[in-house]
């Protein structure tokens, strides 16, 4: 399996500090608002990376944070009028929800900065303690960033550009910094913030200081892989291994992996730019099954265009597997056989080398979107195969395997139970009087109806199947 690595720009092949265990870290959201599609992105993609390590037999430690305290949590509790804290609970609840409707499973730790400052003080002592950083006149606590050499080593940015050039790539802080790229691990708490004692003073964590401290309890003082999207890399990421790596005196991690920007009519979507669409909004005009789907359509280093006419075109291919499936369980209790035919077995080995190729696909460097490609090739191999004519052990078999391959990407694709009013049943079972009779006229006359009705139907080898539209 190789990883594309975000610290030496190349394919690596993945080898565990542990055999058979996977160590990651994901950097979760600030928790002031309903999460947007750009934050769905490294959520669907590393959950996805996650099952696929599973699916090899990993034992995978996942741990992704929720950001409770920070300025935008603090600005939005004041003009609410409420306690800091209602605002990251009432958030981290509804990021919750929308996790759930993506089918991203939930972390083996979601840990909650607020929750975690006893840690931070203490590696924020070490730090000063070692050298590493400083405290300034009125209590707030700089990373000495020229202490650590390598610093620069994963956005392979030098640090001397930084202070004479890149003035907008400068991590900002408060005053009395020794130097211009210094940066915040403690800062003096402002009317109207939530504060926490300290030796140096009364106040909070700067942004950086958390991930370091819970990847550190949660995981230990190295892991194998540090996940998020790109646009941490610098300074976020950078900051991290700057702290991990001169507090814990070890490699941080040996691999990081970045997701590509989800951009709206080609440029980056964020909400300071206002060109953003919460999961939640989304969720009223799709199905979030056919999100995820959109987003493993293409590779996670890609970036990837929101869209209508893509959602569309990520609808209609969900449905082709979900048809697949549903055709494929509807031959329950309807075929027999424990043994393969010779033809049987000719199309069970095609379906054993598209699941080969569906792996190779996720071994090199989780390409998504041709494991997608070979998913395809899986359903419609079993579409021009599968028959009430064949034995049940092909049926199963081909059921399990694109079960299988669905469920590394995280697509549920199993078929709602739904009911339908009396009235449309009955509606139904007088068109197939009406066929049956060959009164065609008055059956497509009860087929638009229940076209207008919102229900298309369709007729099939297996009878008629219906769907709402």
């Amino acid at each position: 399996m190789k990883i594309f690595n975000t610290l030496s720009r190349t394919k690596e092949e993945f080898v565990p500090l542990e055999p058979g265990k996977v160590k990651m870290y994901v950097c979760g959201p600030t928790v002031y608002n309903l999460i947007h599609i750009g934050n769905a992105r490294p959520m669907i993609v590393f959950d996805t990376v996650r099952r696929y390590f599973e699916y090899k037999g990993y034992e995978v430690t996942y741990v992704s944070n929720f950001t409770d305290v920070d300025d935008k949590i603090i600005k939005k509790a004041n003009e609410e009028g409420v306690d800091s804290s209602e605002i990251s609970s009432r958030y981290i609840e509804e990021c919750r929800k929308d996790m759930a409707g993506m089918n991203v499973r939930s972390a083996t730790v979601h840990p909650q900065a607020t929750q975690e400052i006893p840690g931070m003080l203490t590696m924020i002592q070490t730090l000063i303690d070692g050298g590493h950083a400083y405290v300034a006149a009125d209590g707030t606590v700089y990373f000495r960033t020229r202490s650590f050499k390598d610093y620069g080593k994963l956005s392979h940015k030098n640090i001397d550009e930084l202070q004479s050039g890149f003035r907008e790539l400068r991590v900002t802080g408060e005053e009395d910094k020794e130097d211009a790229n210094d940066f915040v691990l403690w800062k003096p708490k402002k009317e109207g913030e939530p504060y926490w004692d300290s030796a140096w003073c009364k106040g909070r964590p700067g942004w950086h200081i958390e991930c370091s401290v819970m990847a550190k309890r949660y995981l230990g003082d190295q892991i194998d892989i540090h996940a998020g999207g790109e646009d941490l890399i610098f300074p976020h990421h950078e900051n991290e291994i700057a702290q991990s790596e001169s507090a814990n005196g070890k490699l941080f991690a040996n691999y990081w992996m970045h997701n590509a920007f989800l951009n709206i009519d080609n440029r980056k979507m964020s909400k300071s730019l206002g060109n953003f669409f919460t999961v939640r909004e989304i969720a009223g005009q799709y199905n979030l099954q056919v999100l995820r789907f959109f987003m493993l359509s293409a590779h996670y280093r890609s970036p990837l265009n929101f869209s209508a006419d893509l959602m569309e075109s990520s609808k209609n291919g969900l449905e082709r597997i979900q048809t697949a499936m549903e055709r494929l369980r509807d031959l329950d209790g309807k075929v027999s056989g424990d043994v393969l035919t010779e033809a049987e077995k000719a199309w069970d080995a095609q379906a054993g080398e598209l699941v080969a190729k569906f792996e190779a696909a996720m071994d090199d460097d989780f390409n998504t979107a041709d494991a997608i490609a070979a998913l395809f090739e899986l359903v419609k191999l079993s579409n021009s195969t599968v028959s009430a004519d064949c034995s049940k052990a092909y049926t199963e078999d081909m059921k399990g395997r694109i079960q299988s391959l669905c469920d590394v990407l995280g697509l549920i694709v199993e078929s709602r139970t739904e009911t339908l009013d009396d009235a449309v049943e009955k509606l139904i079972a007088d068109r197939q009087v009406a066929r049956k009779a060959k009164d065609f006229a008055k059956a497509d006359a009860i087929r638009q109806q229940l076209l207008d009705m919102g229900i298309e139907l369709k007729d099939t080898r297996e009878g008629v199947k219906w769907k709402r539209i």
